[in-house]
C-alpha cells in the first residue's frame, strides 16, 4: 500500500492542524482530560482519514487489447442509452460510476490508444447522483481513440465534495491501459460513453475496481 502524490498538500495541512489543537489542549487546557481526550482523538481520526482517502493500493492489472476496463472505483449506478452531445453528438451507451469517499480516487484510462480529445470544463458542484451534475459540474472530458478506430470517451465529474479534480493527460498523449489519467478528490463520479451495442459485463448496483473490473468489450 501506498500513499498517491496528490495527498501530500493534504496531509501536511492535516498534521500542523493536529499539532495545533493538541499544543492548545495541553497547555491551555491540560486540566481536563476530556480536552485532551477530543483533541487527540479528532488528531488520530483526521489522519487515519487523510491516509485512507489517499491511498494506492498495489494491484494486479486486467489489461486486454478488446477490454474496456473500470476507470475508477465505485458503485454502477447508470446504465442507460442517450444523447452524448459534447463530442460525438450522436446516441451513445451512458456508465456512470459513483465514487465514494471511501473509494479509491485514482482514474485510470479504460483502454490504450490516443487521447483525440481534452477538455476541462469549470462548473457547480451538484450532489454526483444528480442527473445534471454530467453536463453542469466542474468535470474534464477525455476522449481515447483505440487502434481499431473505436473512440470511448469519459468524463472526471466533481461533486458536492469533490471540488479538486486532477488530471494528467492533453490531447495527442499516449494513453496506455490502467494508466494513471488523474485523480479526483473527496467523493465524485466517473461518466463512459460507449458505441451503441457494446457487450456489458456489469449492471446497475454492481462494485467495480479500477484497473481490475471488466466493464465491457469493444
Amino acid at each position: 500500500m501506498k500513499f498517491h502524490k496528490e495527498g501530500y498538500a493534504s496531509l501536511i495541512l492535516v498534521l500542523i492542524f493536529s499539532a495545533i489543537i493538541c499544543f492548545i489542549a495541553h497547555y491551555f487546557f491540560g486540566g481536563f482530560v476530556i480536552a485532551k481526550l477530543f483533541a487527540y482523538t479528532l488528531s488520530i481520526f483526521l489522519i487515519i482519514t487523510i491516509l485512507q482517502f489517499f491511498r494506492n493500493p498495489t494491484r494486479t492489472f486486467t489489461q486486454g487489447e478488446n477490454l474496456i476496463i473500470a476507470p475508477a472505483d465505485g458503485k454502477v449506478v447508470v446504465i442507460e442509452e442517450t444523447n452524448e452531445g459534447e463530442y460525438f453528438k450522436d446516441k451513445r451507451l451512458q456508465v456512470s460510476i459513483f465514487m465514494s469517499p471511501i473509494n479509491v480516487h485514482i482514474n485510470r484510462y479504460p483502454i490504450a490508444g490516443e487521447v483525440s480529445f481534452f477538455k476541462y470544463h469549470p462548473g457547480k458542484f451538484l450532489a454526483a447522483w444528480e442527473p445534471k451534475s454530467s453536463t453542469d459540474n466542474e468535470r474534464t472530458t477525455v476522449v481515447v481513440k483505440h487502434k481499431k478506430g473505436t473512440e470511448i470517451l469519459f468524463r472526471q465529474i466533481a461533486g458536492a465534495l469533490a471540488r479538486r479534480i486532477v488530471w494528467y493527460c492533453k490531447q495527442g498523449d499516449k494513453a496506455e491501459q490502467c494508466g494513471e489519467m488523474g485523480f479526483i478528490k473527496f467523493g465524485s463520479r466517473v461518466d463512459l460513453f460507449l458505441p451503441i451495442g457494446t457487450k456489458l459485463n456489469v449492471k446497475i448496483g454492481d462494485v467495480v475496481k479500477g484497473s481490475q473490473t471488466v466493464l465491457g468489450e469493444i
